[in-house]
């Protein structure tokens, strides 16, 4: 073998225990008994307590290139995400300039993302007014699926599309077996809202994004899925009673499926400090017992997956001098931290491993049909793996993050889970210290 890891405690699809991991040109050949390491051409140890699992995948990542380089970028999205233990992240087709909304745009994002990247990298192309003629042409060329908001997304380029214009999609995305990803919040309510009180209280921002629209939003994509066929999956859910219609919808065999955040598991309404923009995302943080049924959705299998949403923006855009959460931007940068901020809550509530290698690396793999080759330790597999200290807590510094801009909610919290080492198809690239300083991922189309 190339490389062997072992390590007391692996995660694998159907056990946890001492294992060894042996590695040839970049996939594993197979996992053997611990001691089982004759033929190791290098043989890492991993320490004691340390576990070894399944590179994260990481399906809702905003890069904002080209056009919004400035935002972050490929270079230190993905020097963030190899940082966090992640080895597979999915691009979202906004806030770059183009959107990824037709093949040419597509292009053009290739060619930005080309031998800038630290991690494998995939894309999701988008579902705006009047593309539906470009589905076919972005989807042969290896989106992994497409993304469309039901409210303005925030920027020009990529417009929101109504039930009319789902209409028109959804045929061709069930005819091309084509996974849809749903901003689910509509207008609706939103517009219905009397906004009062003071801007920089939380609370303001907070009555301004009401659960309404994200149960309604739901409720459309679930008739929908039903009249057309057409898979759907919900980002980012925040609302937790949307819950209950989700899972009677999977139960009776709509094609439904969703996701949820760190941000909407670890953090509560009633906690967000005055002016403390860098909590805002829309949908927005909810209060503590929406919290807690959101964990309840995780345990039953109505959410599956729990992604980053990293979605930043230069400093300034936050506002945070001002505290004006209507006016900042909404988005949380968070994509380095979500193995510890979920392990830090899920090992609160009794979770085990498994679970949260289900839902940060096997399902995440599942919803964009790579689980043959990434989100598991398994004989054919990518040596994707993370290597890791569950029982070890840091103290988070903002300010030595990898991606670009440093304002994080997460600054100063507390967590368990450090990232000791990350590899990519059996090549580390991350030692506890640094990134490896050539970046070695590949584009996945």
């Amino acid at each position: 073998m190339d490389l062997v890891i072992r390590a007391r405690k692996v995660v694998l699809p159907d056990a946890i225990g001492p294992y060894s991991i042996h590695v040839r040109d970049g996939v594993i050949e197979s996992v053997r008994d611990y001691d089982d390491v004759h033929d190791a051409g290098e043989l890492i140890d991993a320490s004691d307590g340390s576990v070894v699992m399944a590179g994260l995948v990481d399906t809702h990542v905003h890069v904002n290139a080209p056009g919004r380089s400035e935002w972050e970028g490929f270079e230190t999205a993905t020097r963030a995400a190899a940082a966090g233990g992640v080895t597979t992240l999915i691009d979202m087709p906004l806030n770059s300039i183009p959107a990824t909304t037709t093949l040419a745009a597509f292009k053009t994002k290739l060619d930005e993302a080309r031998d800038k990247c630290f991690i494998d990298v995939g894309f999701w192309g988008g579902v705006v007014p009047g593309n539906t003629r470009e589905l076919a042409a972005m989807h042969e060329a290896g989106v992994v699926g497409f993304k469309c908001f039901l409210v303005p997304s925030g920027v020009d380029e990529f417009q929101d599309v109504s039930e009319e214009h789902l209409r028109e999609a959804m045929p061709e995305l069930a005819r091309l077996d084509a996974l849809l990803i749903v901003h689910a919040e509509l207008p609706g309510p939103i517009s219905c809202c009397s906004v009062e009180g003071n801007e920089s209280d939380y609370q303001t921002f907070l009555a301004s994004r009401p659960r309404e629209a994200e149960n309604q939003a739901i409720e459309l994509m679930i008739r929908l899925s039903r009249e057309f066929g057409t898979r759907v999956h919900i980002v980012h859910l925040s609302s937790s009673d949307a819950v209950a219609m989700l899972r009677e919808a999977q139960v009776s065999g709509v094609a439904i499926t969703a996701e949820t955040c760190p941000h909407y598991l670890h953090f509560a309404a009633e906690e967000i400090p005055a002016g403390a923009t860098e909590f805002k995302c829309c949908p927005p943080i909810r209060e503590r017992e929406n919290r807690e049924r959101l964990w309840q959705a995780l345990a039953e299998g109505t959410i599956g997956t729990v992604v980053s949403d990293h979605s930043p923006c230069p400093g300034g855009m936050k506002l945070r001098d001002s505290g004006d959460f209507l006016g900042a931007w909404g988005g949380i940068a968070s994509l380095q931290l979500r193995l510890p901020v979920v392990w830090t809550e899920a090992r609160q509530r009794g979770f085990s491993l498994h679970e949260v290698a289900k839902w940060l690396c096997e399902n995440p793999a599942r919803q964009v049909r790579l689980e043959s080759r990434k989100g598991w330790i398994a004989a054919g597999c990518d040596a994707d793996l993370v290597v890791w200290d569950p029982d070890r807590r840091f103290v988070v510094d903002g300010a030595a993050l990898e991606h670009r801009h440093k304002l994080t909610p997460y600054h100063g919290e507390t967590l368990h889970g450090v990232v000791e080492k990350t590899f990519l198809r059996g090549r580390k690239i991350y030692d506890g210290v640094e990134v490896r300083p050539q970046p070695t991922g590949t584009l996945l189309i």
